[in-house]
């Protein structure tokens, strides 16, 4: 499986940064080392849900609108570009906590984990449900850490909209790249937020331009600031032509005015913001032949006379095309402009309603909803986390998991709160969900009302369209999942006797059951368990996670790097299975061919020779496909994967009475013999790096990056900084923040 990947090193001690993202199959982070401060986790932000104190709000008193008034949104951002401050921050305002949290402080909201207060990042996506001005707001704070890029990937899949929030100061950065492409794969409609405004070095242009420059978006510049770094005050709103200053005095930023740009008082900041209101307007037109034809119409002479409301609908129509990206701008450790971002969130994002999802037709107002995470809690058990699509959840009501076949009671109904939770008796169509009781159900499932509902729908779904090949009335009906992508590196676990291993078996399965890119094998040879994970910091944080939360003291071995083999040249092989077994004759040949394949590919893709098409019948396509796939396991020179390999199967005879598993057997031990024969060779995972580096430290960094075998492929400026781009091998980087 091909994904992008993404490093972020930095070294506290050095005075540059290292962004690097994968071009090969491979995707690291390397381990942010942080001083491991030991941080109290007692929670200083409110009240439990359901005590209303200090005008701190209750859960109970979420309003529950119609579907047109409902945001489900994710905040996503590279690594430190202030995500979890942001979303704090939303909190605070809108009344659900009663004082402002610091990651740094790790009392965050949404950062409820040890390890995440302890770091200072964040490792899991939290959920919270608020309201803002008459809208229930359903937002996920995701992490920056690209060993955690599942987390962001299976939380885009379920929203309407997204936040990307930019540091000023660097403005796209390699992480940044990662979740737009993300985004861009679940066709979400975004809106950005230039974080850190009052940061040395921030610049507004900058940030913009790299927007359009790297992301290839058209920015829609909704703000201007005021002043920037230590100058910054305020923002101005464009479209209706106000200035928001925030008051000085003020120490949670809830205080600010605001006022008209005015002649007499700010004719420079005037002149600016109608110069950009026109450019706005004009952008606008281009992308909206609604908004074109008013303005051509009624206000060719005079821009200055477009309604705010009309320039409103019409970027809100603009963003849900996904045409382009509304852009503003503040300082959301400093608490300036995030009030305006939740209103340009419940303006400009979409309602549920308004996305379109083709399969709601197929159930007529009945239950549909998919599970995309997965959390266990010690006294609850499994909790899932549901967006519903269409009809109602309630408890107590048994649902029905398309993708297990099993039929399950749901016990409990939850809004979700981070770490707390309130139980509900309902929740409706366009809202996220977490449920209590639901034991099988796992991350990408499809869950419906009953089996009835989901043949129903299959049928529907079968009238409305005929899809080629033999696809089952279930799987007609399943909701696109998560990809999950291949793990990087791998390193052997034991516990620290033979007796724990059933306890350490037991962590494991929910661990993966909590996060779908652990994956945990057995090692044939030596019987040893083996960890495999995308990254150092994922291997570490699993690591700490068994001891804390199963009080299991297990052991790692060595971190390896996962590579892969593959090869250069086609060869044709025959194998002849011959057996007799009891007083029955087992008998299969086989000739099939390898060859590299023409595009990549993770996995060996197979075809079948016209010869072959009669002799299928007597063995399941299936079973040779897996036969295949089991032989390209392991490689002959490391015994590594092999991919980028095609095979064809030229000829198949099969003794009548010979059973499937001697078939598969023949045809695996083909695909062995030819892979042996073959001119082979092994692939390193090879990174694409960016360095941000000063000028006197430029040359120190180059002759690092040659010792490293690393090829450099370009020097740009940014600033004040040089900017080295290029390539290193994986193996080359490994735990570099300790070198």
């Amino acid at each position: 499986m091909f994904t992008n990947w993404r490093i972020f090193a930095v070294n506290r001690q050095k005075t540059f940064s290292v962004h690097i993202h994968t071009t090969c199959y491979c995707k690291i982070k390397a381990n942010l080392k942080r001083s491991k401060t030991q941080v109290p986790l007692t929670r200083s932000y409110s009240s439990p849900p359901g005590i209303v104190g200090n005008e701190v709000k209750s859960l109970h008193s979420i309003i529950n609108p119609p579907v047109a008034k409902i945001r489900n949104i994710g905040i996503m951002a590279h690594i430190d570009a202030g995500k979890t401050t942001t979303t704090e921050r939303i909190l605070y305002y809108s009344g659900y906590t009663r004082s402002l949290g610091d990651v740094d402080d790790g009392d965050t909201v949404t950062d409820f984990m040890a390890q995440e207060r302890e770091r200072g990042i964040t490792i899991q996506s939290a959920a919270v449900t608020l309201d803002w001005k008459g809208y229930r707001v359903n937002l996920i704070d995701t992490p920056g850490h690209v060993d955690f890029t599942l987390e962001v990937e299976r939380c885009l899949r379920v929203l309407d909209g997204a936040v990307a929030v930019f540091d000023a100061s660097a403005g796209v950065e390699a992480q940044t790249l990662t979740v737009w492409r993300q985004a861009d794969k679940h066709k979400i409609p975004r809106i950005c937020f230039l974080n850190k405004m009052d940061k040395t070095g921030a610049s507004f242009n900058y940030a913009v331009e790299s927007i359009r420059e790297k992301l290839k978006a058209k920015p829609l510049i909704l703000q201007l600031p005021i002043g920037e770094a230590r100058t910054f005050q305020g923002v101005v709103d464009v479209v209706n032509r106000e200035k928001l200053i925030w008051n000085s005095d003020s120490d949670d930023g809830k205080d600010f005015e605001r006022k008209p740009l005015s002649e007499a008082s700010d004719p420079t900041l005037l002149k600016e913001t109608v110069e950009a209101r026109n450019s706005l307007i004009e952008q606008v037109a281009d992308l909206d032949d609604e908004f074109a034809d008013l303005v051509l119409g009624e206000f060719s002479e005079d821009f200055d006379l477009v309604p705010a409301e009309k320039l409103q609908a019409a970027i809100h129509r603009v963003t849900l095309a996904q045409a382009a990206v509304p852009v503003l701008c503040g300082s959301a450790l400093k608490n300036k402009g995030v009030q305006p971002l939740l209103d340009a969130v419940t303006t400009y994002l979409p309602s549920p309603e308004e996305r379109e999802h083709g399969f709601l037709q197929w159930y007529k107002g009945d239950l549909c909803a998919l599970a995309f995470k997965v959390l266990h809690d010690k006294q609850r058990g499994p909790l899932v986390f549901l967006r519903i699509y269409s009809g109602t959840l309630t408890p107590q009501s048994a649902v029905h998991n398309v993708n297990r076949n099993c039929t399950e009671r749901m016990s409990r109904l939850l809004l979700p709160f981070a770490d707390q939770h309130v139980e509900i008796p309902s929740l409706t169509a366009g809202n996220i969900a977490l449920t209590v009781g639901l034991k099988q159900t796992a991350t990408g499932d499809t869950i419906v009302s009953s089996k009835s509902s989901a043949l129903a729908a299959a049928r529907r779904a079968g009238k409305g369209e005929r899809k080629p090949g033999r696809i089952s009335e279930a799987e007609s009906v399943l909701l696109a999942g998560v990809e999950i992508p291949e793990p990087v590196f791998f390193c052997t676990i034991e516990p620290p006797s033979a007796a724990k291993q059933p306890d350490l078996d037991h962590a494991l399965e929910h661990l993966q059951r909590e996060d779908p890119s652990l994956k945990v094998k057995l090692d044939p040879d030596s019987g040893q368990t083996v960890l495999c994970g995308m990254g150092e910091l994922h291997i570490e944080i699993i690591h700490d996670r068994i001891k804390r939360e199963y009080g299991l003291e297990t052991y790692l071995g060595p971190l390896q790097v996962a590579y892969r083999e593959t090869i250069l040249n086609s060869v044709r092989a025959t194998d002849t299975l011959d057996r007799v077994l009891g007083d029955k004759r087992h008998f299969a040949r086989a000739e099939l061919e390898v060859r590299p394949a023409e595009e990549p590919c993770g996995v060996a893709t197979i075809e079948y020779a016209d010869s072959v098409g009669e002799d299928l019948l007597q063995a399941p396509r299936e079973d040779i496909e897996n036969a295949v796939h089991s032989a390209c396991l392991q490689g002959p020179l490391l015994g590594s994967p092999i991919q980028d390999v095609a095979v064809t199967l030229h000829s198949l005879m099969i003794h009548p009475g010979t059973s499937t598993t001697m078939v598969t057997a023949c045809i695996s031990r083909c695909v062995q013999k030819a892979l042996k024969k073959a001119d082979k060779q092994v692939l390193e995972p090879l990174m694409s790096l960016e360095v941000t580096v000063s000028r006197e430290y430029l040359s120190p960094v180059l002759a690092d990056l040659a010792q490293r075998r690393g090829n450099i492929q370009e020097i740009q400026t940014r600033q004040d900084n040089k900017v080295v781009l290029g390539f290193v091998p994986l193996a080359e980087i490994m735990q570099q923040a300790d070198g």
